[in-house]
């Protein structure tokens, strides 16, 4: 008897897409989604503001601490199934947040939320990069930005309307759908890769650099709203950087190290590290006190002034569509200095007094820094892992994510030190927070500096692309019609 049996075949890179998109919108949703519902957790509970609070703090240490060992997790355990380890540990513990009795569960759901972001980010973007050679992944630049740019600004007002019209709840049960969803196609759609780590784990690195990235965590997240002197945030800052500078030593010592440190070294992966840094700083340092300046030279609300950045994300989806078009004309280099020296000018001219007064030249002005600087972090984004080959992409993408963490929370840190950490007022003195601006200006700037370092060319492909081409293009909806694909058996 012989007949058809139709068999459904998903396309690998589609799936490495939409399950990474998928993973990482959650998780970037998360990141702020919580924040507008703070007080109605801490009523519900019958427990102070600052309790609540702890609820954020859980989830931003435990993400820090699952940065240094993903890495190598994904290389001895496989990226697939830490990935969708780390994506079903999410799930379930969004799930457990929703169903919480009391503050001290939630918290704990939210640290294993967070410890499962950590691992998230870096093994998924291995995943992603290792499935797109270096000359096709400037097709990734509409990928990589939903997570970072629109879900992070659609978490607030979406966590204030999911908990005003149907409860706090629901902030985390939305993820429960989509998670189990996204597991379920890694399950039949990912290739696994197992690199194989090059010796024993490094035990000592480990307990060097894990707590030094958490406690730096919660003393430079902190220590601007709760002060430097108060004795966690202080002890937390002088242990942290303590531990950290043993870790450093220990690393470039060691021979199988934790994070490959010496990965570094490489001009254009090291410089574009070091540009994700800075400009980390500098958009996290711009977008943490700018709203502050809009409310002490307007009287603003916080709403206001929340909403007044929202453009930098409208600009940063733009920018993800032109990347891919002008990376291959112009060359990394040509592309990121002009796109950081165009920032840094407009990061001044927020700064400049009679700006931040007009709310419609605010808005411009935030839409051109997403589209400029989106323009220059997509481009060392993309082009900055051209030199890595795949038996390091893991260990690459867990020391790019750091960098870029520590980079946010010390721009963050810059400013608050800069302005006094003072709160604002409708009688505020705009002039410490101007200063703060011009500072993320500098930071930018300098950024410039470095991109020089950056390749003149594009990567190309090589001479003979030997690759299948059974797959398109990424992007919403590539390559979906004909995933479904008739296997004739007689």
């Amino acid at each position: 008897m012989s007949g058809l049996l139709i068999r459904p075949r998903i396309r690998p890179r589609v799936a490495v897409v939409l399950v990474y998109t998928a993973a990482m919108c959650m998780n970037g949703l998360d990141s702020t989604i919580v924040n507008p519902a703070l007080y109605t957790i801490a009523g519900d509970f019958g427990r102070p503001l600052s309790a609540a609070n702890t609820v954020e703090t859980a989830f931003l240490v435990a993400l820090a601490v699952g940065l240094p060992v993903a890495g190598w997790l994904g290389d001895r355990f496989g990226t697939k199934r830490v990935f969708l380890g780390a994506l079903a540990a999410f799930t379930i513990a969004s799930a457990v947040c929703g169903l919480a009795p009391d503050l001290s569960t939630l918290v704990v759901a939210r640290a294993a939320q967070g410890l499962a972001g950590g691992l998230l980010t870096p093994v998924g973007m291995t995943l992603l990069f290792r499935a797109f050679p270096p000359h096709e992944r400037m097709k990734l630049a509409k990928v990589l930005i939903v997570p970072t740019a629109l879900m992070p600004a659609l978490g607030p007002p979406l966590g204030g309307l999911l908990t005003e019209h149907l409860s706090w709840h629901w902030l985390f049960f939305v993820n429960v759908p989509i998670g189990a969803a996204a597991v379920l196609l890694g399950v039949f759609g990912l290739r696994e890769h197992v690199e194989g780590p090059e010796g024993r784990f490094d035990t000592v690195g480990f307990w060097l650099a894990t707590p030094a990235l958490g406690l730096l965590t919660y003393a430079l997240g902190f220590g601007p709203s709760q002060g430097w002197s108060r004795p966690a945030v202080a002890v937390s800052a002088v242990l942290g950087s303590v531990l950290l500078v043993a870790a450093v030593l220990h690393q470039v010592r060691a021979k199988t190290p934790l994070l490959k440190l010496r990965l570094l070294a490489d001009r254009v992966y090291g410089s574009a590290s070091a540009l994700a840094g800075v400009t980390a700083a500098g958009l996290m340092g711009v977008l943490f006190v700018f709203p502050l300046l809009y409310q002490a030279s307007l009287g603003a609300s916080a709403l206001d002034a929340g909403l007044s950045v929202f453009p930098e994300a409208v600009g940063l989806m733009l920018a993800s569509q032109v990347v891919d078009r002008l990376l291959p004309r112009l060359g990394p280099r040509l592309l990121t200095v002009p796109a950081l020296l165009v920032a840094a000018g407009v990061f001044g001219a927020l700064a400049m007094p009679g700006v931040a007064e007009n709310a419609w030249s605010v808005r411009g002005l935030m839409f051109l820094i997403g589209l400029v600087l989106g323009t220059a972090v997509l481009t060392v984004q993309i082009s900055g892992f051209e030199s890595i080959g795949p038996a390091d992409m893991g260990q690459a993408m867990g020391l790019f994510q750091i960098v870029r963490t520590l980079g946010g929370a010390l721009g963050i840190a810059a400013c608050a030190a800069v302005i006094g950490g003072g709160h604002v007022t409708e009688a505020a003195d705009p002039g410490p927070y101007r200063t703060a601006v011009w500072v993320t200006a500098a930071l930018v700037a300098a950024g410039a500096l470095i991109a020089l370092r950056l390749p003149r060319e594009a990567p190309q492909p090589p001479p003979f692309d030997d690759e299948e081409e059974e797959d398109g293009p990424p992007g919403p909806g590539a390559g979906l019609a004909a995933d479904e694909v008739p296997a004739v058996k007689g």
